[in-house]
């Protein structure tokens, strides 16, 4: 991915957190994702291996699209508070950010 895709990205997960589309967090996202209340996960390159498997196989169960091309660090910059895991709840910032990372 480009710099200037990933810049994009990022700042569209400032705005979708502005909005309050967003479910951040283990728990609330694993919560969302049960509910099917999302369709697209975000979870950081650099968690722990377990938690990596927990939502690709949860994500995978549910048909949700999971992306770990960020940081922790990239991740909670852009939403303001130190998460691993963004789950969008919006249909259409979800559309607009799978547009964005070509899921």
């Amino acid at each position: 991915m480009n710099q200037k895709v990933k810049q994009q990205t990022l700042q569209f997960l400032g705005l979708a957190r502005r909005a309050g589309k967003l479910a951040t967090g283990e728990a609330t996202a694993l919560a969302k994702i049960r509910q099917q209340e999302v369709s697209v996960v975000l979870l950081a390159a650099d968690v722990a291996p377990a938690t990596k498997k927990k939502f690709s196989d949860k994500c995978r169960f549910y048909h949700v699209k999971l992306d770990d091309s960020f940081t922790r660090a990239e991740l909670s910059a852009a939403i303001g508070s130190s998460r691993s895991v963004i789950a969008v709840t919006d249909a259409g910032f979800a559309r607009k950010l799978s547009q964005l990372l070509q899921l």
